[in-house]
């Protein structure tokens, strides 16, 4: 059912909104169309995605500039591309999780790092975040360079005690284990088994032919009462959470600008640095769990449990609550409670949003090119919610014929 220059004006309370979205929603899923252009920020420049048991059934923008096929900078859900391609080479037994890092990087036994498994890491259970006195952007763009710099930190915890966000540095770790155990980097993995099969827009390492169809991040906005409300309480720089996100560098890590760099897209690196759009990112789960265009799922059964299995709950020390992990995924059934429990996926800094639901039949993509100046997205929730009704409506008519 086409939306296309559909136009919704909202007069509720005392901001108005004038969004015109378009795309396509299937039949009976028009109430997400209305709850994007409701949720979504006017300014925002937002595409949603989702797949129904393998079936395209939203696929909807809006902004200036935007289009279906637009690619943006999708950050920290970057990290979800690449644990499907460990996943698949955890199932192929090219990788084992609880075997010791070191036993592929001997480097990284120094520190006390040397009992660290690959499943630690995965699970952000390591207490490996980032190094003393900070990467540069420039060294951040390099998943080799950030090995080389964290193969000689202590951790900031002692390892498998609790869990903390390796929000920049995790997958350069995962990486490098990739790349001395099989002789080639993740992010070729990632291209040769997921990405070009399936024709996906999702890219770690954005090539020079596609960087007409990237648009900027560009940052949020915010009154300056709000701002000077937000600083107010941004950790210091060498505190736990300021080592976790990149401000114990000099200068701090500006996240808006790290991905509209094109070093950054060019190397992809595999915590961050990946480009994409909503349709790919609702098309990477939909392809690992469901099957994609006829072809079989990625992921056997036994390693989609295996990887959507809780791991680490509790208070995250880098990121406090929002912390809840499986294995090198996020823990969606407990971010959404009225998904299934081994729902995973993963979100990112500038806004975007990605999760399978294996039980509900749900791969969900999501991004928006301007940041929230607090990173707080709460269309998240209503389009999350508003998917998952339409989803479990059409399943119950179904089952009543």
């Amino acid at each position: 059912m086409p939306a296309t220059t559909r136009r919704h004006d909202d007069r509720s309370g005392t901001k108005m909104k004038n969004i015109e979205v378009n795309g396509t929603v299937a039949e009976r899923f028009e109430a997400v169309r209305e709850e994007f252009a409701q949720a979504v920020d006017p300014g925002a420049g937002a595409q949603l995605a989702v797949y129904a048991h393998g079936r395209l059934v939203v696929d909807l923008w809006s902004g200036d500039d935007v289009t279906g096929e637009t690619l943006t900078g999708v950050y920290s859900a970057t990290k979800g591309a690449a644990t499907v391609a460990v996943a698949l080479l955890v199932q192929d037994g090219a990788l084992e999780l609880d075997q010791p890092v070191a036993r592929h990087w001997p480097e990284f036994a120094a520190a006390g790092k040397e009992r660290i498994t690959l499943r630690d890491v995965l699970t952000h259970r390591s207490g490996v975040i980032g190094v003393d006195g900070g990467l540069t952007a420039d060294e951040l763009a390099d998943d080799e360079v950030i090995a080389r710099r964290l193969a000689g930190q202590r951790p900031y915890w002692r390892p498998g005690s609790a869990h903390g966000y390796g929000g920049f540095v995790a997958f350069a770790i995962v990486g490098e284990v990739v790349r001395r155990a099989t002789g080639r980097s993740l992010q070729a993995h990632f291209e040769e088994r997921v990405r070009a099969p399936h024709g996906l827009d999702l890219h770690l390492g954005l090539p020079e032919a596609l960087e007409d169809r990237y648009r900027e991040v560009r940052p949020g906005s915010a009154s300056p009462e709000e701002l000077a409300a937000f600083w107010a309480d941004v950790p210091g720089p060498h505190s736990i959470t300021g080592v976790g996100y990149g401000l114990n560098s000099s200068p701090p890590l500006d996240q808006v600008a790290f991905l509209n760099t094109r070093r950054v897209r060019a190397l992809g690196q595999a915590s961050a640095g990946g480009v994409g759009n909503a349709r790919a990112l609702a098309g990477l789960y939909a392809a690992a769990v469901f099957g994609l265009d006829g072809r079989a799922p990625l992921l056997e059964p036994d390693t989609v449990g295996e990887f959507a299995m809780l791991h680490s709950t509790g208070r995250d020390l880098v990121t406090g609550d929002a912390g809840q992990y499986a294995l090198g995924f996020q823990a969606k059934g407990l971010r959404y409670p009225f998904l299934s429990a081994n729902a995973f996926g993963h979100n990112g800094s500038a806004g975007a949003e990605s999760f399978a639901d294996p039980l509900a039949g749900i791969a969900f993509g999501y991004t928006r090119r301007r940041f929230s100046f607090n990173w707080s997205y709460p269309e998240h929730d209503r389009l999350a919610a508003a998917v998952h009704r339409a989803v479990t409506s059409m399943a119950r008519q179904a089952s009543t014929r």
